[in-house]
């Protein structure tokens, strides 16, 4: 079930990208258009995102049973 919130991290980081594009102009659709203040959200939800990414996919380390 790892794999649960590397995907959220993925969709999150997708959605961030999309406010940004917004917030920026570039993809003029909406109430978000040209309005910087969803840029700056959309930043720090792909930072949350690569976050979650980075976290949930580095590996455990395996613990050696004790003697």
């Amino acid at each position: 079930m790892k794999w649960i919130p590397t995907v959220f991290g993925v969709l999150l980081f997708l959605m961030g990208t999309v406010w940004i594009l917004q917030g920026t102009g570039v993809f003029p659709v909406g109430f978000m258009a040209n309005d910087m203040k969803y840029t700056y959200i959309g930043i720090v939800v792909d930072l949350f995102a690569i976050g979650l990414i980075v976290f949930t996919s580095r590996g455990r380390k395996k613990v050696p049973p004790a003697e």
